[in-house]
């Protein structure tokens, strides 16, 4: 089985930021998932790269040296991914880092998707028709 993990822009910032209220939270969360692939589990974190912007995610700063440790793996916004992404912001009227959560979805060919996420039900109209798993925070 194969899963993604994406994450929103405020679970990039949480993450980012030892100070950030929902920082714990959203370590443990890593946490988890670090286990997971040491046992063999297929899973990747990915991070679409408009949701990074929206964040402020700069990977060349210091400020961020500790996300650019966890592996984490950008899904750019281009191609099939702008195009389904701006069909996603028109239908639904998200933000662009969210339509580009839902094009990365509604693209990746695996078994499990879950979002780590501050806007559940933004997630779920992004997603469309597929199932995800959203662990709010």
């Amino acid at each position: 089985m194969s899963q993604i993990v994406l994450l929103d822009n405020e679970a990039i910032q949480a993450l980012g930021r030892p100070g950030h209220p929902k920082h714990r939270q959203v370590v443990a969360h890593a946490q988890v998932v670090a286990q997971r692939k040491r046992r063999a589990a297929e899973i990747q974190i990915l991070a679409p790269t408009a949701v990074r912007v929206e964040a402020g995610w700069d990977r060349t700063a210091a400020a961020w040296v500790f996300m650019n440790r966890l592996r984490i793996t950008d899904v750019p916004l281009g191609g099939v991914h702008a195009d389904i992404a701006a069909a996603i912001r028109a239908r639904t009227g998200v933000s662009v880092a969210d339509a580009h959560i839902g094009s990365v979805i509604q693209v990746l060919a695996v078994d499990r998707v879950t979002i780590v996420t501050s806007d559940p039900e933004d997630m779920r109209r992004v997603a469309g028709s597929r199932r995800i798993e959203i662990v709010a925070i």
